[in-house]
């Protein structure tokens, strides 16, 4: 076999083995979950009723339907599309070659983009109107649906497509060493984006309100006082208009920083279980998590650049796919793009255990800060009932998939 022939086989593999790895795990967590069905286990009772429990193991059970089917599919697709050279004839049918301009190229790209994302909506609809209204978090209408996505088309256009042409300028510009500058770009444009995004991009999606006067916001604003985490402002999100799940986080950097409580939070928590979720939230700021977290995704997608880099020069990257040896930067980075959660599937595990860790970090700081464990053990409680979390889910299964300790282990952790 030649080299591109070996690469081509070597993907489609990968590919095959990601999906069937996935499948696997979801057996697994679907038969743990199947064998605490209709007894509360042990350890649970004094936390969960029988028919909370019983709720939780049902919409568990039918995610994992649905994300099974939307896996199968989805791969299918993708394994359609490299095997049919589609892709090829699709970029040969916009007179694409490595002298047509970055906005051509730019432009291929975006409309690839939002084509291969077309498979997956009627999934996303069913999600949100069928399996969510069934279990009663749906808030959102149709229209809604539609315009959320239009919306994020538009995002796509005015930040993404100006992005995308920048980067192919910088391989005209900057010649080999165009990964470089382009990771230079990314990442600033990233760093930009966190600090512009609560601004311009947020209340497009949704209504930002000042938390009231009151002994709530008395509350909040002492504990951010005695942990030295003076937000700008405490506002809430109108997350209700689209479903009854809710979160906290805080957003921003400097004299732009901001904590945003969801509305249904406010509704599901008493005072000094909110007062105790904020302090997990400033824990992370306070732990210096976020920082680490921006090290670590500038170091990845640093690697990330200089592979697509190292790729694009390789001839038999290209052809192995069906496109000409001199197609350029734009085909590689599509190709790339497409293949790579193959690969980084098999890392999330170290990624999640370092992201738990962070948790416990947090939930320690949370309780120091409060004075005590039972705020916070209390709000864990009632958001695991009120978000009917999967607190029995396979080892394997919840090591490659949840970045957040589950329940049991969080109070375990904090006793």
């Amino acid at each position: 076999m030649s080299a591109p022939q070996v690469i081509y086989s070597l993907a489609i593999g990968l590919i095959l083995i990601h999906w069937l790895a996935g499948f696997c795990l979801d057996r697994l967590n679907q038969r743990e979950v199947e064998s605490h069905r209709g007894t509360v286990p042990a350890a649970l009772r004094k936390i969960i009723d029988p028919a909370t429990h019983a709720r939780s193991t049902e919409y568990t059970l039918a995610k994992l339907k649905l994300n099974g089917l939307e896996e199968a599919w989805s791969t299918g697709v993708l394994v359609a599309i490299l095997v049919s050279g589609v892709l090829p004839a699709w970029h040969e049918g916009w007179g694409l070659s490595s002298g047509a301009s970055a906005w051509k190229h730019a432009a291929w790209l975006l409309a690839t983009a939002v084509l291969l994302g077309l498979p997956s909506l009627p999934f996303d609809w069913w999600s949100q109107f069928r399996l969510e209204a069934r279990f009663g978090f749906n808030t959102m209408t149709t229209t809604a649906w539609l315009i959320d996505r239009l919306k994020g088309l538009m995002l796509a256009g005015v930040i993404g497509f100006p992005l995308l042409v920048l980067l192919l300028k910088l391989v005209v510009w900057m010649g080999p060493s165009w990964w470089v500058w382009a990771w230079v770009t990314v990442f600033a444009v990233q760093l930009v984006l966190l600090i512009l995004a609560p601004i311009l991009i947020l209340p497009l999606f949704n209504r930002f309100t000042p938390l009231p006067d009151g002994s709530l916001r008395d509350r909040l604003l002492r504990l951010g006082e005695r942990t030295g985490f003076n937000a700008r402002t405490i506002q809430v999100m109108d997350g209700s208009k689209r479903s009854r799940h809710s979160n906290a986080y805080f957003t921003g950097f400097g004299r732009f920083r901001k904590i945003v409580l969801f509305d249904t939070l406010v509704g599901q928590l008493a005072e000094p279980e909110l007062e105790a979720v904020l302090a997990h939230e400033i824990g992370h700021y306070k732990r210096g998590h976020i920082p680490q977290r921006l090290v670590w995704a500038a170091v990845s997608s640093l690697a990330g650049f200089a592979l697509i880099g190292w790729l694009a020069r390789q001839p038999w990257f290209l052809t192995a796919f069906g496109f000409p040896a001199d197609s350029g930067v734009a085909p590689a980075l599509l190709l790339f793009l497409l293949l790579g959660s193959s690969l980084t599937f098999w890392f999330s595990p170290l990624g999640n255990l370092w992201s738990r860790h962070h948790e416990y970090e947090a939930d320690r700081y949370a309780c120091d800060a409060v004075g005590g464990t039972g705020p916070l053990l209390g709000a864990l409680r009632t958001l695991s009932e009120k978000n009917l979390s999967n607190l029995t889910p396979h080892p394997w299964y919840s090591g490659f998939h949840y970045s957040h300790p589950t329940l049991m282990e969080r109070e375990a952790a904090l006793r």
